[in-house]
């Protein structure tokens, strides 16, 4: 094989690994104020985070829904360390992770690897 053709690939492959985890949209979300005042969020993981990008508002209790498509050991621990959460996600089962935020800012969250990304940003 023309060794010209395999280096165009390989390059090919890595911007397209490099959009992916960097450059790629992201998909956002309001979080949903449930009848007793408490903001939730339903997040699919499916290698990545969807939504990946959260919205709530400071000062009311947040419920994140974690639900676990798949087994891929890179999504199998969900780590907020802003808020010192570190949880194992059960494969195919829903997680809830339950906090307060007290000031507006950014709180990212990761897989244990620190390759899954998401960001909840809690809003005045």
């Amino acid at each position: 094989m023309n060794p010209w053709i395999i280096a165009l690939a390989g390059t090919a492959a890595i911007a397209l690994v490099n959009w992916y985890f960097f450059l790629a949209p992201k998909a956002v979300a309001n979080a949903q104020t449930t009848a007793g005042g408490t903001q939730e969020v339903n997040i699919d993981v499916e290698g990545g985070y969807t939504p990946s990008q959260v919205r709530v508002k400071s000062g009311a209790p947040v419920r994140l829904v974690f639900h676990r498509k798949e087994k891929s050991p890179c999504s199998e621990e969900l780590v907020i360390s802003e808020l010192g959460i570190r949880r194992f996600l059960k494969p195919f089962e829903k997680t809830i992770i339950e906090f307060t935020p007290t000031q507006p800012g950014s709180l990212p969250f990761t897989c244990g690897m620190n390759m899954l990304r998401g960001n909840i940003q809690v809003e005045g």
